[in-house]
């Protein structure tokens, strides 16, 4: 399958190795695409797995929807259950980084009998992230996430150098940050998974069951290390963590080898 719909969106999707393996779904995080994936992929499918990756909500040119509830928790969960159904998967390994990372959180917490195991890179889990705010330096870390609630202004700035010169001083390489914004174009769907978060609030008791593995890499730009250290609190599954030293935010496309080894790990433990 090349592509998946839902109330009336189009999602482009990669579908890639076995159809009779076991099913691994990746989702990205801001601002990248399906691609950034793109040297995980192929350790994934040598180990027979079936890996499917979609451009998602926001980010796909046919499933942009307007206004920012569109953008809240709950239709991003429903999103990545109808690529499952499409993919006639019953349950699937799920891995995200960034707000990939977030989508994920949620889905295992909401839906624990369709994951099966969970990777997540660079994002804690939500109820952690909330705590790290009253509790350490990541309120200051995040203070972009309150400018991009903003109108209009988030968009300018990315139609701008400084925020690619930005994007480039975090750690993601110069030609990827050229390839993801010209992917995506009109941002204001990318930017809408944060001007959604009034109404995406995390659950008081959201403890995830399924076998988890997070990974926090030291060079986060964004996320700082408090998070990462109460995620813990937040599992009651079977729970790795495991740090990159030395790696930036950017992890799938700086550390793919460790990324993949770290999902299959998790995979087959599960």
């Amino acid at each position: 399958m090349n592509e998946f719909t839902r109330d009336g969106l189009t999602f482009d999707v990669s579908d890639e190795g076995s159809p009779d393996g076991d099913a691994i779904v990746l989702l990205h995080g801001f601002p990248e695409t399906k691609e950034s994936w793109d040297a995980v992929v192929p350790t994934l499918v040598a180990a027979g797995h079936r890996v499917l990756r979609p451009d998602q909500r926001g980010y796909s040119p046919r499933a942009r929807p307007r206004g920012r509830r569109a953008y809240r928790s709950s239709e991003l969960v429903a999103d990545v259950l109808a690529l499952a159904d499409a993919a006639r998967v019953d349950t699937f390994h799920l891995v995200g980084h960034d707000w990939g990372g977030a989508a994920a959180w949620a889905t295992a917490i909401a839906h624990p009998d369709r994951v099966e195991s969970l990777t997540v890179l660079s994002t804690p889990h939500p109820r952690a992230m909330v705590q790290s705010m009253v509790r350490s330096t990541q309120l200051l870390h995040s203070w972009y996430m309150l400018a991009f609630q903003l109108p209009w202004v988030p968009e300018r700035m990315f139609g701008g150098r400084q925020a690619r010169k930005s994007l480039v001083r975090s750690g993601l390489p110069a030609e990827k940050v050229a390839f993801y914004l010209e992917r995506i174009g009109d941002m204001t769907g990318a930017i809408n998974w944060y001007r959604a978060l009034p109404f995406s609030p995390p659950a008081r008791n959201a403890p995830v069951t399924v076998p988890t593995t997070y990974v926090y890499s030291t060079g986060d730009f964004a996320l700082g290390r408090k998070a990462a250290d109460l995620t813990a609190r937040h599992v009651t599954g079977p729970y790795r963590y495991e740090v990159l030293d030395g790696v930036s935010h950017w992890i799938p496309e700086e550390a793919p080898d460790a990324v993949a080894r770290l999902i299959l790990e998790n995979v087959g433990s599960s």
